[in-house]
């Protein structure tokens, strides 16, 4: 065992560059495993922990106020009711911040879907204009208990007494209106009422609701909201995070994996005369197997515990989401066993590679089989003697026919290197991508920046003329946004009309193409999925009382809600129903407008009759990504360099072989390194060829998939500028040549007698 130990701290002193960067790589690809571990228990658990806790409705029905909800009880698979609870539509204001909200009359603490407080307390008769915030909704409106809630166009006021959790759907500025519980006194105007279903099997979900809405009537039901959307949307980003994290972490750990087999196999290939003399002296195959996989292991195991023990202990005082993800995590069951997990499977992992390349070391016989000093790659090939016969720099032509003569080791060696390139390429991808949706929003789906909602208290002529009148505002789409009833009755989605058959909407169409005329439509990845269409199909749904039926002609680039929207002109829903309202307006700024400011000026000219909300950008969430695809580029580039230094010290070995021959013929000692050098850096560029030629459109799929799965859709996926391929491709070449320069020199000053002594 000492004799064992001393040959691995004898190699480690003369190999302490690739042991440093092997600690490294594995420690920030540990740490990207578990940022994914901790983000993924982020997304889902805070939500279920909210759910179970409130006894949260698995499904709730908006409807009128006439409907009968009280044999919904009787429906097989309900479990419990709560409510019907009264509702009224409202704008409210706080320290000049509007949100739209829905006023909830509830008469007591409810039992089903009960409120989690988390400040302040619970409606009581001694605050008779009191009310309860959702959460989302109060850090919205930076509200807190005690604050006077305002209702615009009205001497009506509110007062803040609590704020609670919720387990359903998530406020969404200018999409989804907040939750606000009060008292039955201050819902005034009640416009429908609202029911929860807690259900016996939660897989029954659109069962029961297809049975529910029969029984009650298409017609009473305006909305269905279920606990997959909520779920959904309460995961969001983080889970996207988490999946980007695991994704680039698990392609680390790959690549890792192959540079320490390349590393091994190479080392093994240049100490075949030591591990004969260590088996001439008594070493079993066992031994000399362990040598390399206490060694390598070793690195791993320290790389590991080092990133385990940064995520554990500083890991909650990063900023942003991921500091919050690791803080939350750390409260969650289960998380001991996953910060331990992880590390043990990565270091399981690197140990069974460097098992299999140890154990050729254990095969090599105990008498050293002399070797050829002959090029291994045979006779130059005909174009290398036509290079060299048009006069190529013998070193240019030496050094491309080394690179590539012997095809399994070249092959391997540049599948090796390239494979972090290639995740290099993805990761920029993901990051132009992000870019693109803050930088052009317009080419990714999101043509306006813009919402304006009207209280009632102007028409539409009035607002359309202070729109026009907007310096700043290039063009303002009137619409209308309904929820409909899909066929088969177990899900609501989004209808929209926007714009007319004279000024159309700039849809970002992907496939097909935009509506033109009656009856036509575009739709999101997420209904389509939904309904199970294609484009050129036609759907029917159902508002209200009212039929609707649709020519799916396109698919459109949808990133609100989850992609479940089918949108069509407001000229199109208003020959079904001629006294539809335009009761939004989608808004599309002039180059340079700042959004926040035309927002602030527009509610400010509508003399309070205006809710203005800047669209929601699905990458404002995405922002800790940048850090997150930094950090990975640092770790897949130390495993590159890993994978270069081997691949330099193998050319270097062989050319010591070769170095009595280039001698003989009247090479110079300059030329020579040059052969080395230039065969270094076409494995480099051959790898960053094969990284780019399969990274973009590697990259391009990934980013498509989970567009489609996330319902936006495919057709989002951004490739890097060409300048920053080619910056990225020359760093890896021009890096290779540099790394390799200094040890070919030193090799071709070696004595003769110690190159002899190498090839024995």
């Amino acid at each position: 065992m000492r004799a064992t130990l001393r040959w691995a701290h004898s190699d480690l002193r003369t190999h302490r560059g690739e042991a440093l960067f092997m600690v490294l790589a594995t420690a920030g690809i540990v740490a990207s495993l578990l940022l994914a571990t901790a983000l993924f228990g982020y997304a889902t658990n805070p939500w279920q922990r909210v759910f179970a806790q409130a006894r949260g409705a698995h499904v709730w029905l908006h409807t009128t106020a006439s409907a009968d909800t009280g044999r919904l009880i009787g429906l097989d698979g309900v479990q419990t009711v709560a409510g019907p609870y009264s509702t009224e539509s409202v704008t409210v204001a706080d320290r000049g911040t509007r949100a739209f909200v829905e006023l909830r009359a509830t008469a007591g603490r409810p039992t089903v879907g009960r409120p989690l407080l988390t400040s302040g307390h619970w409606l009581d008769a001694g605050t008779p204009d009191g009310v309860v915030l959702e959460s989302r909704l109060a850090r919205s409106l930076l509200a807190e208990p005690g604050d006077s809630l305002t209702l615009p166009g009205t001497a009506r006021t509110l007062t803040v007494v609590g704020i609670a959790e919720s387990a359903e759907p998530r406020y969404s500025p200018g999409d989804r209106p907040g939750l606000v519980w009060a008292p039955s006194a201050a819902v005034r105007a009640p416009g429908g009422r609202v029911v929860g279903l807690r259900l016996t099997d939660p897989d029954d979900t659109d069962y029961v609701v297809q049975r529910a809405v029969t029984l009650l009537g298409s017609g009473a039901v305006s909305e269905v909201s279920t606990w997959q959307q909520a779920r959904g949307e309460a995961q969001g980003d983080n889970r996207l995070l988490g999946q980007i994290l695991g994704l680039f972490g698990l392609g680390a750990l790959l690549a890792a994996g192959f540079a320490v087999h390349g590393a091994i196999a190479t080392r093994i290939r240049g100490h075949l005369r030591d591990i004969s003399v260590l088996k001439t002296i008594g070493f079993t195959p066992a031994q000399v197997v362990r040598i390399f996989l206490l060694q390598h292991v070793a690195y791993a195991l320290l790389g590991a515990v080092a990133a385990a023990a940064l995520t554990w202990g500083p890991g909650s005082r990063l900023p942003g989401r991921l500091g919050d993800a690791v803080g939350v995590w750390h409260g969650l069951p289960g998380h001991t066993a996953a910060l331990v997990a992880v590390p043990v499977g990565a270091v399981l992992f690197i140990g069974a590679v460097t098992g299999l390349a140890a154990w050729r070391a254990g095969r090599v016989p105990p008498v050293p089989v002399p070797r050829s000093a002959a090029p291994a790659g045979g006779r130059l090939s005909s174009l290398a003697r036509r290079a060299l016969g048009l006069r190529v720099p013998p070193a240019l032509v030496l050094g491309w026919h080394r690179a590539f003569t012997r095809r399994p080791r070249t092959l391997a060696t540049v599948g090796r290197l390239a494979l972090p390139l290639l995740l290099i390429v993805v990761a920029m991808s993901a990051w132009t991508t992000i870019d693109r949706f803050q930088s052009t929003p317009e080419r990714m789906g999101l043509p306006a920046s813009l919402t304006v909602r009207t209280d009632g208290g102007i028409g539409d002529r009035e607002t359309r003329a202070l729109l026009d009148r907007a310096p700043r505002v290039a063009a303002a789409y009137p619409g209308v946004e309904v929820a409909a009833l899909v066929p088969g009755q177990t899900a609501t989605i989004a209808l929209r009309g926007l714009g007319t058959h004279r000024d159309p909407y700039p849809y970002v169409v992907a496939e097909g193409r935009a509506p033109r005329g009656p009856d036509e439509a575009v739709a999101g990845q997420g209904l389509l999925d939904l309904l199970d269409v294609h484009v050129g199909d036609w759907v029917r749904m159902t508002v209200g009382d009212q039929p609707q039926i649709l020519h799916i002609v396109g698919r459109s680039i949808e990133p609100e809600n989850a992609g479940r929207v089918i949108s069509t002109s407001l000229d199109t829903l208003q020959d079904n129903d001629p006294k539809l309202a335009p009761t939004l307006y989608q808004l599309r700024l002039r180059p340079g407008a700042d959004p926040h400011a035309v927002a602030g000026a527009l509610a400010a000219a509508g003399l309070g009759h205006l809710d203005v909300h800047p669209v929601t950008n699905p990458a404002d969430g995405l922002s800790p990504l940048r850090g997150v695809v930094v950090g990975l580029i640092a770790v897949l580039a130390l495993i590159g360099l890993i994978e270069l230094l081997t691949a330099i010290g193998g050319t270097v070995r062989e050319s010591e072989r070769d170095l009595p021959a280039l001698k003989a013929i009247g090479l110079s000692p300059r030329q020579i390194t040059a052969i080395t050098v230039t065969a270094t850096g076409c494995t480099a560029l051959a790898s960053a060829l094969v990284g780019t030629a399969v990274g973009l459109p590697l990259a391009h799929w990934l980013i498509d998939a989970q567009g489609h799965s996330s319902g936006i859709g495919a057709g989002i996926a951004q490739s890097p500028s060409w300048r920053l391929v080619l910056l990225l491709g020359a760093a890896a070449v021009l890096g290779a040549v540099a790394l390799s320069a200094l040890p070919a020199a030193r090799a071709t000053r070696r004595r003769l007698a110690d190159t002899l002594s190498a090839m024995a």
